[in-house]
């Protein structure tokens, strides 16, 4: 049954993308206003939905981050609306056009930007993925269909059914925006064998979910396993950039991947910085990993092993090395971080630039908080999700990253010899 209901959905949603695809820029723009503001005129019924999700959630011990995740207000309702309408205002990747040669036979040969055709969403407690990624999915020509897990999927189910709404008032169909509406993991399982209709699959979750995704799907998965960001304070850091650096790294909203979760500093200023460090966390309630070299500046740290590097906490915790050099700490990221998001803070360019060139990062932050990597911040609009495998992306995925490009030949009647 499973298999049945999987191939029906994938199958009305690849038949849906057709529509997409015909559509002009100004269309789907249209469009997307509407869904924005059917988003914003359903906020009572999402918030009702909500509610009863988050209630349910926290009574059953749910974590804090999870639960920052899955509880939506009247302001991030408004939010996604405002994201949909920042969708609008991007250019449309669908058609651009580039050069790559004319052959001396005379053909001209361009790539154009297609749309990939149907994508697959599965995330957990997440709403605002619903709103986003259909945004996002439409504007770049594509057909979405979203599988929520069980937390949040009367919540998607409302936000869905608004967008839907807009679908309808401009003679598309409902599929263009399938929300599967049973958690099953069968179910599930089935949709990831749709190699046939389905494209691309995004998970956005834990690890355990993306590593199970990624483990029984038979279509290509955008994967992003976690998110263990460090900032590394260089010699030559401003102590006090790095300390802002840090708290609006770690302690500005913890339970999000591009949240801090490491820090090192060099032994030269760690006399000087650590202390700074110190002060303020314990200001924030964070709960401190520190190694040897550094565990004496803190009243309440937990000594942590060198084996236990790498932890992503999304939560008000964070381990911290005290370390040689640049060498060593691009060394320590390269053996625990996850390709997320690293920074340095530091007035020598040279450093700046070996640890630029040399980090295997998605991104890369120099004297910036690791709070920017994020689509919205790097200009790409809501983010649909972050890649850090490199294949076809890496980092944060925007519109241009829900497309391809195929080779367009134009001729004179040339025929090959």
């Amino acid at each position: 049954m499973s298999t049945d209901i999987a191939v029906d959905i994938a199958a009305k949603a690849s038949h849906a993308a057709k529509a997409v695809a015909n559509l002009t820029t100004e269309q789907k723009d249209f469009v997307l206003q509407s869904m924005a503001n059917h988003i914003r005129s359903a906020s009572e019924m999402i918030l009702a939905a909500n509610a009863d999700e988050v209630a349910t959630a926290s009574a059953n011990g749910t974590s804090a981050a999870m639960l920052d995740r899955l509880t939506l207000t009247t302001e991030r309702i408004n939010a996604m609306a405002q994201a949909i309408e920042q969708i609008i205002s991007l250019p449309d990747p669908v058609g651009a056009t580039r050069q790559i040669e004319r052959r001396p036979n005379g053909i001209n040969i361009e790539k154009r930007r297609i749309a990939l055709g149907v994508i697959c969403m599965i995330y957990e407690a997440r709403p605002n993925v619903t709103a986003d990624a259909g945004a996002l999915c439409f504007k770049s020509g594509n057909a979405v269909i979203l599988r929520c897990g069980r937390e949040a999927i009367q919540t998607s189910l409302a936000i869905a059914k608004a967008m839907q709404q807009a679908l309808r008032e401009h003679e598309l169909p409902d599929e263009v925006i399938s929300i599967v509406p049973d958690p099953d993991r069968d179910l599930m399982l089935s949709l990831l064998q749709q190699d046939k209709y389905i494209d691309l699959v995004i998970p956005r979750g834990g690890e355990g979910l993306i590593r199970f995704v990624t483990e029984h799907s038979r279509i290509p998965v955008i994967q992003h396993f976690k998110g263990v960001c460090h900032l590394y304070v260089d010699q030559s850091a401003d102590l006090q950039m790095a300390l802002e650096l840090l708290l609006n790294g770690k302690v500005q909203r913890p339970g999000v991947c591009n949240a801090l979760e490491g820090l090192l500093v060099n032994k030269y200023i760690a006399a000087d910085f650590l202390p700074m460090v110190a002060a303020a966390l314990a200001k924030h309630d964070v709960i401190v990993h520190a190694c040897k070299q550094s565990i004496g500046y803190f009243a309440n740290a937990q000594a942590i092993a060198d084996s236990d590097f790498g932890q992503e906490y999304l939560a008000p915790e964070i381990a911290i090395r005290v370390v040689e050099d640049l060498d060593a700490a691009m060394a320590h990221i390269d053996k625990f971080g996850s390709q997320h998001t690293e920074v340095i803070c530091t007035a020598d360019q040279a450093n700046a630039e070996r640890f630029i060139r040399q980090v295997d990062s998605a991104v890369v932050m120099h004297n910036a908080s690791s709070r920017f990597s994020d689509g919205g911040e790097l200009g790409l609009g809501a983010e649909i999700g972050i890649s850090t495998s490199k294949l076809h992306a890496y980092g944060p995925m925007g519109l241009e990253a829900l497309t391809t490009e195929k080779y367009v030949v134009t001729g004179n009647g040339q025929i090959r010899g």
